[in-house]
């Protein structure tokens, strides 16, 4: 490392320029400081809050030492362009920027400005140098660990050299890959380092002001060491954890601390065991614990968000090292009415837990009939005062328990606590499902076929009339068109029907089980019946695999193609006209859906065909000719042979007529009519694929104009803000980057449940006793026993199944349908008895257990388990 050979210029920044210490520094420098300078120098401004002195060596320094080595532009915009999957390029090219970074010389001002900052402290003292990226810290996005830090590092020369090694670390591997895995422009991204008076600990750690695993922000969470920090951020060392609630530790595990990292007095650390004897003595007192959580409520409030903070202990004082914000929290619904809230996930009844773009939220939020709130890209309904309702409560917890029991368990967790729902005098509640069908319809199939043939007219009529329109037009068209999609999916009629079937498969199980002893037995009744539009989809999908299983030159076609376009190239090969064809007629009538189909961005099967060749091949391998008939045959015949069986049973017994003869009503009624239930998304996911369409064909237009940089911006804009954009002929583009830059973010985090409006998740549990220990513990819907191989998928165009493999995913819609004809069994971390996972896991005959927290974590691809699907537990046997 050279450390001479620059001068200044007239053009050059005055010396002084190149560091600021932290009193110079506050929270709106991130831009000259990096964003761990940022809020080092914030944190110093705080009144009780003790930080360790230092400086910030800036980053007019870092471009001074870019502008010294020309060539590191035209590598950086090499880098941009990387796939950043392609270890072995990055690994190359980041090392050449590194070695060149590391080899230039530090200008002699820059060297002069470290040595006098340091003089003013002690020039003598340790110091911690930290690498303070500009995009550091960021609210979206913490690049934590992305960047390197020193230790213990004694004298100005060592000093210098060390900041010029936080410079280069600005592009590791790691580095380079999260940034390009974030969509940040290397080029935009510069280097400030943080040189900080070392403090040597009695003990260090880290406090979370919200717990960072549930997002709870009533918890906070302390992890504690001895030693300095650094074992335990490096996960080298097993920490005591504290929970603090309230101001009491109401949590706590005292981890076998084996080793501690201290300083050495020549500088560096080392690593030293910890005497056996005082591995397991926790680091902190509980006053201690308590104590430092109310110095972080401090800090939290200063910086206006929860803080992920360092600290260091001397002398039963608490010295703050470092403060950023907790990235990966799911924010709040934000009202703004400073009143109570309590918000219901909509995705987890709706099974669609990703990330929406806001015209996806925007034109869900226009069909639902409740109010919604959006945050993290999520909808959420507020029902505090339907909770709060002695009248209404319990209806409305039993309603949302049917579609998700966790939900229903977090909700009278919190009701019963009774410190946060209040309790209301009843009102005239708006937007609450029925308790039951405002009266009862006959078994009578032609109520099914009208209401089908109605919807589809009405969907028939929407695509003639909605080609005419264009402009503002086409928004007012859509919004007056809403009302009669809801008039689809909320007719009385509709409700009665499943409704209806509801209450018929809730009777026979409970009855049955009185009389006979059996358990969840319209599981089997329900197989294969009519007018269940998402199985015959899958079952069509069995017979397009019938039209290419005969062409092998079609097959390996199909096999080896990523391309959308490869229908226009099949008619050039043996067999392809036919097999276009097939494909073309399934597109015909089920092309609108897609994974997350509720969100009218996502891309269709129609758009995107290459989506459903993984589950066309899987089906050619798996199956044999004429697979389809059999298999809705087979359903059939063991539904009729299982009603044979109990009506002989019932009849056997006293007033054995009578409750054979109500038995089988229940049994014809449930049969004819919960097909019907997927029917009226199968409406919304047609009539939203109408309107994209439309609107896409907007989009061009506004392209063409030169509103618009790229077509799929409208996604980034909600309803209203599309509608201004065309009535006004413009559109913010610095809206639509932060629109992506948030959307991005908020794809990696996992909504909660239920949060209220300060920030505490409420988490419900399974309150049951009648599973073997260790069995992950879920909602029975569909029975049976079945044991085999996991497969955990998170997106079926990128399954890979066997027959008799048990999917196991987070949650399913209808698209995923095609893939339950390969497996044995299914289990989710989302869903309730009548989402659609769950309905045509009975409509298949498979076990199904869903509703299992964390199961695509705690399962592991490949192991064998055992889905319990009558009783509703997994256990994993290997």
């Amino acid at each position: 490392m050279v450390t001479g050979g620059g001068s200044e210029t007239a053009d050059s920044p005055r010396a002084d320029a190149y560091v600021l210490d932290f009193h110079e520094i506050d929270a709106t420098q991130a831009a000259v400081v990096g964003g761990k300078g940022a809020h080092l120098g914030e944190l110093s401004r705080i009144d009780g809050i003790d930080v360790p002195p230092g400086f910030c060596v800036t980053t007019a320094a870092f471009r001074r030492i870019l502008a010294e080595a020309p060539s590191i532009g035209d590598r950086l915009d090499r880098l941009s362009r990387l796939d950043p999957d392609d270890r072995e390029a990055i690994q190359t090219l980041s090392a050449e920027v590194r070695r060149t970074v590391e080899e230039t010389a530090v200008p002699d001002d820059v060297t002069a400005a470290i040595a006098l900052a340091l003089a003013r402290l002690d020039e003598h003292a340790a110091y911690a140098v930290r690498s303070s990226a500009t995009a550091e810290d960021l609210p979206s996005a913490s690049f934590a660990g992305q960047q390197d830090t020193y230790l213990n590092v004694v004298g100005a020369a060592a000093i210098v050299r060390h900041v010029s090694r936080c410079w280069a670390s600005l592009f590791t591997e790691r580095a380079v890959t999260y940034r390009l895995r974030n969509g940040f422009d290397h080029s935009k991204v510069e280097m400030a380092v943080v040189v900080q008076r070392m403090v040597f600990a009695d003990a260090a750690g880290i406090l979370f002001t919200a717990d960072p695993g549930t997002s709870n922000r009533k918890v906070a969470c302390v992890e504690a060491s001895f030693g300095l920090g650094e074992a335990l951020v490096s996960g080298r060392v097993n920490a005591d954890s504290y929970q603090v609630r309230d101001g009491a530790v109401v949590a706590k595990a005292v981890g076998d601390k084996q080793l501690a990292v201290r300083a050495l007095p020549t500088g560096g650390t080392e690593e030293r065991p910890i005497d056996p004897a005082q591995r397991e003595r926790p680091a902190l007192t509980d006053a201690q614990v308590v104590r430092l959580a109310q110095l972080g409520r401090r800090i939290e409030a200063r910086f206006g968000r929860p803080q992920d903070i360092e600290w260091c202990l001397v002398d039963d004082g608490f010295q703050i090292v470092q403060s950023r914000p907790i990235t990966t929290l799911f924010p709040i619904p934000d009202v703004g009415d400073g009143k109570k809230h309590v918000y219901v996930s909509v995705g987890h009844q709706q099974m669609m837990t990703d990330a929406m773009k806001p015209l996806g939220l925007s034109l869900w939020q226009l069909t639902a009939m409740p109010r919604m709130y959006e945050a993290g890209g999520r909808l959420f309904v507020d029902v505090i005062q339907h909770l709060a309702s002695p009248a209404m409560g319990d209806a409305v917890v039993e309603a949302l328990a049917t579609s998700d029991p966790l939900i229903g368990d977090a909700l009278r967790t919190l009701v019963e606590r009774g410190d946060f729902v209040p309790s209301l005098p009843d009102e005239d509640p708006v937007n609450v499902p029925p308790r039951e069908a405002p009266a009862p319809v006959p078994t009578d199939p032609a109520i099914v076929t009208e209401l089908i043939e109605h919807g589809e007219a009405s969907n028939a009529a929407l695509a003639r009339e909605i080609r005419s329109k264009s402009g503002s037009a086409l928004l007012d068209f859509i919004v007056e068109d809403v009302h009669e999609l809801k008039r689809i999916l909320f007719d009385p009629r509709s409700y009665q029907v499943y409704a209806g079937a509801m209450d018929a498969a809730s009777w026979l199980n409970d009855q049955l089980r009185e009389w006979l002893g059996e358990k969840n037995v319209a599981d089997t009744l329900t197989q294969s019946v009519p007018h269940n539009v998402t199985s015959e989809m899958g079952l069509a999908l069995l017979d397009v695999a019938d039209a290419v299983r005969p062409h092998p030159e079609v097959v390996a076609f199909l096999e080896e193609t990523e391309d959308d376009g490869f229908l226009d190239e099949l008619p050039g090969l043996a067999g392809g006209v036919e097999a276009r064809a097939a494909i073309v007629a399934f597109l015909d009538r089920y092309g609108m859906r897609c994974v997350g189909e509720i969100d009218i961005t996502r891309p269709r099967w129609s758009e995107r065909p290459s989506t459903l060749l993984p589950m066309i091949l899987g089906n050619v391998r798996n199956f044999e000719p004429g697979e389809a008939e059999r298999r809705f045959e087979r359903g059939r015949r063991e539904a009729l042979q299982k009603e044979q069986e109990l009506l002989e049973r019932l009849r056997a017994l006293p007033d054995g007529e009578r409750k054979a003869e109500e038995t089988k009503r229940k049994i014809d009624r449930v049969r004819t009519f919960i097909g019907y239930r997927e029917y009226p998304k199968y409406f919304m996911v047609s009539r939203y694929f109408i309107y994209k369409q439309a609107l896409l064909e907007e989009a061009e237009r506004l392209l063409r104009a030169r509103v618009l940089r790229e077509r799929d911006d409208i996604f980034h804009l909600s309803f209203q803000e599309l509608d201004e954009a065309v009535r006004g002929g413009n559109v913010d583009d610095e809206l639509i980057a932060r629109r992506k830059e948030a959307f991005r973010s908020y794809q990696a985090l996992m909504p909660p449940r239920v949060i209220t409006s300060d920030g505490e998740v409420v988490v419900g549990e399974y309150r049951r006793d009648d599973a073997p220990p260790g069995a992950l513990l879920g909602l029975a819907v569909s029975g049976g026993t079945v044991e085999g191989r996991a497969r955990v998928i998170l997106d079926p165009a990128k399954a890979e199944l066997e027959p008799g493999d048990i999917l196991v995913t987070a949650c399913t819609d209808p698209s995923w349908s095609p893939l339950f004809l390969a497996i044995g069994g299914l289990v989710t971390e989302a869903g309730g008895l009548m989402t659609h996972g769950a309905v045509i896991a009975r409509e298949y005959g498979l076990p199904a257990v869903v509703g299992v927290e964390r199961a695509t974590t705690l399962i592991r691809d490949g192991q064998r388990i055992r889905v319990h699907g009558t009783d509703g537990y997994v256990e994993i046997l290997s």
